[in-house]
């Protein structure tokens, strides 16, 4: 997930993202965005063509969409893998560690700073909490108890949980009927991937509510930023960077009050947890931002819909976990519920306006 902040996009740290439409109609913007006129900063001004051109050549923008996919959908079996060697606060604690040395390292490249107003960081405190901290725990603990193709399904329903929240807390944010009923179409799915008709057996009950209150904690996030934060001056990586650093104290004081520190270091387990933060966390925000700049927010948020179709692939490949029927059916409901809720209708223009 990204937001925007003063025409400059900052920390996804999810992998739902806002239709382009919200990115520039100040009356739907996405949480944490203000539509400016600001000139952008140096580090997002356009290179020469000459650059752009050879750049592309090498790393065409579907090859990086493709890699972030990846990148994103394995996420929830490097959480699996993690968790089979270390606690979860730890894997947690590891996820946002690594990806806070990638996003300090570009920021140190880039001869940047971080945030000095007190005020900045207070909200930032906030957001770490409810985009890094509480997510990326919650997806830990579930997935001691439900498989990651059912956390990674879970995580799809970010959109829907926001939309219904935007409704309540952003007065700006009306309804529409196509809006309301993809809300209603993606909890259906939901409730489908639960398997509800058969009183949600086969599924652990505590694992899924974490994997789902994971999901809602990131449209929470969004909306305190876009309250909170829109038209601060720093840059992206500046942002991101605090905020990761922060969620990194916050879930490394609590893993140290509730978790005791591990007796051994397994290696796959740790490799896991290396590529979820630096791969998973550090380099996906920065692949992201870049696509987002090059190809608009539309193109770059379809990713949303591969992440769940790789993070099953990758479950039932390579982890061997069961999949029932009613898992990729209901996934698919999800998926169209949330394409429902993103879209907007339209715009015509009135007769007689060139």
């Amino acid at each position: 997930m990204y937001y925007e902040i003063a025409s400059r996009i900052v920390v996804p740290m999810s992998t739902a993202a806002p239709s382009e439409a919200d990115m520039t109609d100040p009356d739907s913007a996405p949480p944490g965005s203000a539509k400016t006129t600001h000139p952008p900063s140096p580090h997002t001004l356009p290179r020469p063509a000459t650059q752009r051109v050879v750049a592309r050549r090498v790393f065409d923008w579907r090859l990086r969409f493709g890699i972030l996919c990846l990148v994103w959908g394995f996420s929830f079996l490097f959480i699996k893998v993690g968790t089979q060697g270390y606690a979860p606060l730890h894997v947690t604690f590891g996820r946002v560690a690594f990806g806070s040395v990638v996003l300090v390292a570009v920021l140190v490249a880039k001869r940047e700073r971080l945030p000095r107003s007190a005020r900045t960081w207070g909200h930032l405190t906030v957001a770490a909490f409810f985009l890094n901290a509480l997510p990326f725990s919650l997806f830990a603990y579930a997935e001691l108890t439900i498989p990651s193709t059912l956390a990674g399904i879970c995580n799809a329903s970010s959109p829907l949980w926001g939309m219904a929240l935007s409704l309540v807390a952003l007065s700006e944010d009306r309804p529409t009927r196509r809006r309301v009923a993809g809300l209603g179409l993606g909890f259906l799915g939901v409730l489908t991937v639960l398997g509800a008709w058969q009183g949600f057996s086969g599924t652990d009950p505590t694992g899924t509510a974490m994997a789902l209150g994971a999901s809602l904690s990131y449209p929470i996030g969004w909306i305190y930023v876009r309250r909170t934060l829109a038209g601060v001056d720093e840059s992206n990586v500046a942002l991101s960077s605090a905020q990761m650093l922060l969620a990194t104290v916050q879930v490394g004081v609590v893993a140290a009050l509730f978790t005791p520190v591990p007796t051994s270091y397994p290696l796959v387990p740790l490799l896991a947890v290396l590529a979820l933060g630096a791969l998973g966390t550090g380099f996906a925000f920065l692949l992201q931002y870049g696509l987002v700049a090059e190809v608009g927010p539309t193109t770059a948020q379809m990713v949303t819909y591969f992440v769940p179709v790789i993070a099953t692939a990758a479950g039932v490949a390579l982890l061997g976990e069961q999949l029932s029927w009613n898992t990729p059916v209901g996934a698919l409901i999800v998926l169209a519920g949330a394409a429902l809720t993103q879209s907007r209708p339209r715009r015509t223009t009135p007769r007689g306006d060139d």
